[in-house]
């Protein structure tokens, strides 16, 4: 679905930039960017999105995990994990949280069109 609402939720800035670029130019709306869970919290109350695409590894005391898996309780948003992390025990407390995929850092444009279905996200709610 383009124009889909996306909050991206990562601690790097040029990565989250680099995406916001990516996905903006595939005809999504990229709400807003935060690089901690508190703050993904706050934001996915506030705006809504459809999507959220959540780092593992963020500032502050609570890390990507916890923050979706709170998401997944309270708003039954799908999250999309952008990670460098991709050890078993990783992905094997990540998967408790049923993510929609995963994105490995460093990604491609390809890598992005094949999980966001080439601009035709799939919709949840």
């Amino acid at each position: 679905m383009v124009n889909s609402k996306i909050l991206i939720v990562e601690d790097d800035f040029i990565v989250a930039i680099d995406l916001k670029i990516h996905l903006e130019n595939m005809g999504y709306n990229v709400l807003d960017i935060t690089d901690n869970g508190t703050d993904a919290l706050n934001k996915t109350r506030e705006t809504n999105p459809d999507l959220i695409l959540m780092d593992i590894n963020l500032k502050g005391d609570i890390d990507g995990i916890d923050t979706a898996w709170k998401i997944n309780k309270l708003y039954h948003i799908p999250v999309i994990y952008l990670t460098g992390y991709n050890d078993k025990n990783t992905i094997k407390r990540a998967n408790v949280t049923e993510p929609f995929g995963y994105i490995v850092k460093p990604f491609e444009d390809k890598d992005i069109q094949l999980l966001m279905g080439n601009g035709s996200l799939i919709s949840y709610k």
